[in-house]
Order: C-alpha cells, then sequence, then structure tokens
C-alpha cells in the first residue's frame, strides 16, 4: 500500500512593512501558529494570545509597562452576507515603541486597503511610520470609523424610505421593513456602545506613543464614536416613531374595515327581516301579484337609502 506524503504545512502569512525603524505587521484572521510566532517575537503575555483567538472579547485595553506595549480590542459594524445582518468585526491590536501589529478577526477593508497603500507608495509609508507606532494607530482607527459613517447613512436612508413608503403602500408590507431597519439599529448600538469608555481609555493609555504635538489626535477619534452614536440614538427615535405610526395606520384601517362591514350589515338586518316575514306561506294582501313585489322591492330600497342617508348625516363613513 503506497504511503501518502503528508500535505505540506502553510507558510505562515505575515505580512510587514517598515520605515523609519517602525514595524507594521498585518494579518487577517490568524492562526494559533501565527499568533506563537508573533508572541515569541514581541514578548506578548500568553493571556493577550488566547483572547486574539478566542474572536469573543469586549473591547478593552490591557496595558503592560513593564513590556512596554498596549493590547487593544475594538469592534466595528460588518456586513454579514450569511445571514444579511450587520456584525461586530473584532480588530485585535498590539502597540509597542517601534512595532504596530493588527490582527482583525475577520477581514476590515479600511486596514486592509491603508496596508497595501502603504506598501505601494514609499512616501505615504515613510509619511506615516515616521510619526510613531500611535500616529500609525491613529490613521488605523481613522479609516475604520470613516468606514461606518456610510453604513449609518444606508440606515438613513432606509428610514426616509420607510417614511415615504408608510401611507403609500400596505402597512403590513412595511412591518418586514421596519423590523429589519430596527435589528440593524440594534446591532449597530450593541458594537458602539462598550466601545465609547474603551476609546476614552485608549485616548490616555496611547499618549506615551505619541509625539506631544499629535496628543489630540485620538480626541478626534473619540468624537467620531460619540457622532455615530448621537446619530444612532435619532435612527432609534425615529424608527420607534415610525413603528408607532405604522401601527396607528393598519389599526385605522381596520377599524375603517370594521366600520363598512358594521354599517353593511345593519342595512341588510332590516331588508332581511322584511324578505323573511314575506317569504313565509302566509296569504297577505296581494299574495301572488307582480304588484305586491315591486312594493315591497321599493320599500327595501327605500329603507336602504334612508339609512344611508342617516349614517352620511352622522358623518359615521
Amino acid at each position: 500500500m503506497p504511503i501518502r506524503e503528508a500535505p505540506p504545512r502553510p507558510e505562515p502569512r505575515i505580512a510587514e512593512l517598515h520605515a523609519d525603524g517602525l514595524t507594521w505587521i498585518h494579518i487577517d484572521g490568524p492562526t494559533t501558529e501565527e499568533a506563537m510566532l508573533l508572541a515569541d517575537r514581541f514578548g506578548w503575555h500568553p493571556l493577550d494570545i488566547e483572547d486574539v483567538l478566542s474572536k469573543r472579547q469586549r473591547p478593552k485595553i490591557d496595558e503592560y509597562a513593564d513590556e512596554g506595549y498596549l493590547f487593544v480590542v475594538l469592534h466595528f459594524p460588518v456586513y454579514d452576507k450569511t445571514i444579511q445582518r450587520l456584525n461586530a468585526g473584532e480588530l485585535d491590536a498590539f502597540i509597542g515603541q517601534d512595532y504596530l501589529v493588527t490582527l482583525p478577526a475577520v477581514e476590515l477593508l479600511p486596514v486592509t486597503r491603508l496596508f497595501r497603500r502603504c506598501e505601494e507608495d514609499a512616501d505615504l509609508r515613510a509619511q506615516l511610520f515616521s510619526k510613531g507606532s500611535g500616529r500609525l494607530l491613529y490613521e488605523v482607527l481613522d479609516d475604520l470609523f470613516d468606514y461606518c459613517f456610510p453604513i449609518l447613512d444606508k440606515i438613513g436612508h432606509k428610514l426616509d424610505s420607510l417614511e415615504d413608503a408608510l401611507f403609500e403602500e400596505r402597512a403590513e408590507d412595511v412591518v418586514r421593513d421596519i423590523s429589519n431597519v430596527k435589528q440593524e439599529i440594534i446591532s449597530y448600538r450593541k458594537i458602539i456602545k462598550p466601545e465609547r469608555s474603551t476609546l476614552r481609555l485608549l485616548e490616555r493609555r496611547v499618549e506615551r506613543f505619541l509625539p506631544e504635538e499629535l496628543e489630540l489626535y485620538f480626541d478626534d477619534i473619540v468624537d467620531a464614536s460619540e457622532r455615530i452614536w448621537d446619530m444612532l440614538d435619532n435612527y432609534k427615535e425615529v424608527v420607534e416613531a415610525l413603528e408607532d405610526t405604522n401601527e396607528s395606520v393598519i389599526s385605522h384601517r381596520q377599524n375603517r374595515i370594521l366600520l363598512v362591514l358594521t354599517l353593511v350589515s345593519v342595512i341588510l338586518l332590516p331588508l332581511t327581516l322584511i324578505t323573511g316575514l314575506f317569504g313565509m306561506n302566509v296569504r297577505f294582501p296581494g299574495f301572488g301579484t307582480a304588484r305586491a313585489f315591486w312594493i315591497i322591492c321599493g320599500s327595501m330600497i327605500a329603507i336602504s337609502v334612508s339609512l344611508i342617508a342617516f349614517f352620511r348625516a352622522k358623518r359615521w363613513f
């Protein structure tokens, strides 16, 4: 029996850039082997590696003053096509005096694009790397938060469309769309809410990796997160108002339908009584003559018209 050769182990995908004494390493979804190689190289704590590989971490900042690095966990919205919902994309980052390592659990396009731009443009790489690891981390986070606003704009556009469609289409058809938008807002809020305090903490902890004149840069990141939260709060109020309005529209239409059915029943009630009386096998004046038939029909029409006129006068419809 032929002996099968074991498939070769995949090489670690450690992509790195160097300039001005600074190293940037970026890996999407790092494997255990890749994470351990980097931990041995930079001297990271084993618990941080567990956090990188667990994929289920809340936003946090771990500072290791003796080892001289920060471990940062942040979340950003990513559209998951498999479930067609917004999901949290985790970014794990290690920042030291002469390096920045970004390890997103899933691909975050702004980080990938910035890394490729620095790889292809030596001038841009020199410009960003020359200001230290803190400034490079700021550029990464700034691109990520800029990427958040188009997602918010799409949610706002959906709310505008729902507002226009609320009275133009069947309200029952709008319920599903309102539910989908509400779910997106809830998912977005779950991502941003725990991150706000983490970013304020990062603003204070990252100062030692920044030149003095750049210390205010991370305040811009905090402001961006606060703007996103304010917009989400506004969208939450709007979608709840649309939901209440839609329920009122449905209730109003149901009441109108019940009113029409009730009026029809009231009009038919005396007509049914008349046909029941004269349908009995009992002789009455004009029994069996065409003249009696037309008198009964005329009376029924007169009663119907009178009832309709009465309802109109009462403004019941």
